[in-house]
């Protein structure tokens, strides 16, 4: 089922909402909008490790956020709401030193005034990194 307001979201559009952002600090990407969910990727570097080498788990919750609020977004009338971030809640499973992660958003809740997601981690073998959960706020203009 479509969840998104406008029926259509062009990635184009959807990647330019990054500019001048952490999103593009991070070398954060969105590849995929399905009709229930979004997909954004992002490079384990040296913009996104921590001392030891590892994904850090602030990128991790970064990317998290970042897919989960542009998802919400998605999902209401640009025109007359915005969404903000109340909670986010990230569990590290897997370190990863390498390659691209990628975050899958979906929705667990779409209210009128709040939006549940779940946002899933994965590394290049698919194997899941982080799972997390972010609550959004609906605010009118």
């Amino acid at each position: 089922m479509q969840i998104w307001y406008n029926v259509n979201p062009s990635l184009e559009e959807i990647n330019n909402w990054r500019n001048g952002t952490l999103a593009t600090a991070l070398g954060m990407e969105f590849t995929e909008v399905g009709d229930d969910y979004l997909i954004c990727t992002m490079p384990v570097n040296e913009n996104t490790m921590q001392p030891m080498g590892l994904l850090h788990g602030g990128a991790s919750a970064a990317l998290a956020e970042t897919v989960g609020s542009v998802a919400a977004m998605l999902c209401i009338n640009p025109k007359t709401h915005y969404c903000v971030g109340l909670d986010i809640n990230c569990n590290h499973i897997r370190g990863v030193r390498s390659g691209v992660v990628m975050a899958t958003a979906k929705p667990f809740h779409l209210g009128r005034t709040t939006q549940v997601w779940e946002i899933k981690i994965v590394d290049d073998n698919n194997k899941l990194v982080c799972i997390s959960r972010l609550t959004m706020s609906i605010q009118k203009k």
